[in-house]
């Protein structure tokens, strides 16, 4: 069954999960908060809705992408939104990363309407999304996980269902955390290595494949290397997500100390006027750490 999908949220990621739908033959009706941004996504076939409830009006997936909670709530719950034409049965797909808590309230107010939401954040990155090779945590029923898996095959490589609802997000959390230690060790290692005087691309085709070695380092590290700070993803959206986790964190009663430290760094290029910057610029504040001495 080719599912009649609407996709709110034609943004880095979602733009390139729209159009590998298409790819997939599924009916795409989409909407965004410019319809310009859309225009490649319009052009390979796909239908214009003017808001979330004209979107989901007949369609039986709504997959949303977008950037925080209350954008999640707006578009879901909120005026002109996705309950205003839900309708039984729907199956609603957040692809956002946002708090759990909220999503599992979200759900139980669209459960009232007889509408599933699953949460499904997303880690890999725009090349991920563009290639389909995305990392998709879903959390929800599981027979509707199971009934919508081939809209996550169409996006994703690695599809995991993580448990009920809100363990999506909690996962993508934990993924979260990891990930930004990867990019700190990146940066502090070139960081490093750029002050004792060693040529960087020398450093980076020794440690790559090593114990170091890590997607990140093979993907950002180049990048540090030619200067380029242009976004796969932006600091602003890592700073939010670390606000998530560390939240969540306290709710559980869990410290995170590198957590602590590497989200007060990113905050400070946020202030630098830097937000809109991939996060490969972290290599940027730690040499900047020495020039403080």
């Amino acid at each position: 069954m080719k599912f009649k999908i609407a996709f709110i949220g034609i943004g880095i990621m979602g733009k390139p999960m729209a159009l590998n739908l298409l790819k997939a033959d599924f009916p795409l009706t989409i909407n965004s908060r410019t319809k310009l941004k859309t225009q490649e996504v319009i052009n390979a076939g796909a239908l214009w809705a003017d808001s979330p409830a004209k979107a989901a009006k007949n369609a039986d997936v709504v997959i949303t992408c977008v950037t925080d909670t209350p954008d999640v709530k707006e578009v879901l719950l909120g005026k002109n939104g996705v309950i205003e034409s839900a309708h039984p049965g729907l199956i609603c797909i957040d692809m956002s990363t946002i708090s759990p808590a909220e999503t599992q309230q979200m759900a139980k107010i669209l459960s009232e309407k007889k509408v599933v939401l699953i949460d499904a954040p997303i880690s890999g990155g725009q090349i991920g999304a563009i290639e389909g090779k995305l990392s998709i945590m879903a959390g929800g029923p599981k027979d509707s996980f199971e009934k919508v898996r081939p809209v996550f095959e169409a996006m994703g490589r690695t599809i995991t269902y993580c448990g009920p609802s809100g363990y999506g997000q909690i996962t993508k959390l934990a993924n979260q955390i990891m990930v930004i230690h990867n990019i700190m060790s990146m940066a502090e290692g070139l960081a490093f290595a750029k002050k004792a005087g060693l040529d960087l691309q020398t450093t980076l085709a020794a440690t790559v494949s090593g114990a170091a070695g890590s997607t990140l380092l093979k993907v950002l590290g180049p990048k540090v290397i030619a200067g380029d700070f242009k976004p796969a993803f932006m600091v602003d959206l890592q700073v939010k997500d670390l606000k998530l986790v560390l939240e969540y964190a306290e709710k559980i009663g869990q410290p995170l100390p590198g957590t602590v430290l590497v989200k007060e760094l990113f905050t400070v290029l946020q202030k630098q006027g830097r937000g809109k910057d991939g996060t490969q610029a972290l290599f940027d504040m730690i040499r900047q750490l020495a020039e403080k001495k």
